[in-house]
């Protein structure tokens, strides 16, 4: 309990390695391949499923390998930190040879929070990029979370976890617009924005574009979610750099179509002599375009493939910053 010590968990990390590499050599021959492209900060709520981010964390090694550090924040009580070391290991098939990486766990009050940076920042990889993905909506809306962005390259939240307003929430994730940014509720809609993308493809509909004059963004619920802001801001700044002049509606409430399965959102671009529809349901969307109709089939996105793309993406995004903005001003649009 306490304040750590960098220094001893740098040597546990030494110790981890050598028996590892011990019992790569007893077990094969073939000893084990460290690997590391990054280093991987997680806060988590202590109480979240550990074995669901386990296998999530896990998924994610072989492709982007990681020094992890999870940081388990454990609430109310006095400043206090706890750690453990282990290796996370696989062995590509075909091979004999285990690849493992280094996963350290630390335990922390609220309290403790403050006292976070001094200890992850000495057990960063030098000359490799830190991420930070916040998955506690309560860490996010605390004043130590600016602490602990402020150290990693990249940082990367879910804004439609925050529990709230979503408009608070990405104002605030606005605030740290300096440093570079990653929005699960943004990922979320990519595989939109590539089917959005796919009807202006056509040179007839792309003629029609600028004919647009209404966008409805309709969410279930009374009030619009993340990704419904992230939706109307893309869509309008889309078109009004091909020249139209839209107006944008965001609408809520309850689906009361005849569909079983609940709606998700439901995008319709309008105007002279274009119609388009996106319309979700939990695992389908159906695209209409001028009275033709293209149902599609789209299951749900896992936490660990919108985690996995946007460790994939190593520069600033220039058009999640642009709609980042524009959400924003589309949430606010008096100030």
């Amino acid at each position: 309990m306490g304040t750590l010590a960098p220094e001893t968990i740098l040597h546990q990390l030494a110790d981890l390695w050598v028996s590892q590499g011990k019992e790569g050599h007893a077990e094969s021959g073939a000893g084990v391949l460290r690997a590391c492209s990054m280093t991987l900060v997680v806060v988590s709520e202590a109480g979240d499923d550990a074995s669901a981010l386990g296998e999530t964390l896990a998924a994610l090694m072989p492709e982007h390998p990681a020094r992890t550090i999870l940081i388990r924040v454990s609430g109310a009580g006095p400043a206090a930190l706890e750690e453990r070391v282990y290796a996370q290991c696989w062995m590509p098939f075909g091979q004999r040879r285990q690849i493992c990486c280094e996963q350290v766990e630390i335990t922390a009050t609220d309290a403790a929070l403050l006292e976070v940076p001094s200890v992850v920042l000495p057990l960063a990889v030098a000359d490799l990029p830190l991420i930070l993905w916040c998955r506690s909506a309560r860490v996010f809306a605390m004043p130590e979370f600016d602490a602990m962005a402020s150290m990693a390259h990249k940082v990367i939240i879910d804004s439609a976890a925050v529990p709230g307003d979503a408009r608070a929430a990405l104002a605030r994730l606005r605030q740290a617009a300096g440093r570079m940014l990653g929005d699960l509720a943004w990922t979320r809609l990519t595989r939109w924005r590539e089917m959005l993308s796919h009807v202006f493809e056509n040179r007839e509909i792309v003629s029609d574009a600028r004919n647009v004059s209404r966008v409805t963004v309709e969410y279930p619920g009374a009030a619009p979610n993340s990704s419904s802001l992230y939706m109307g801001a893309w869509v309008m700044g889309c078109l009004t750099a091909a020249g139209a002049e839209p107006q944008l509606t965001l609408a809520g409430g309850e689906w009361t179509g005849s569909e079983p399965a609940p709606l998700v959102m439901r995008v319709v671009l309008e105007g002279e002599g274009i119609f388009v529809e996106l319309m979700r349901w939990t695992d389908r969307m159906v695209t209409t375009v001028n009275n033709l109709a293209q149902c599609t089939h789209l299951p749900l996105v896992t936490e660990y493939a919108q985690v996995r793309e946007e460790l994939g993406i190593v520069r600033r995004d220039p058009v999640f910053e642009k709609a980042l903005a524009s959400a924003v001003g589309v949430a606010y649009p008096s100030q």
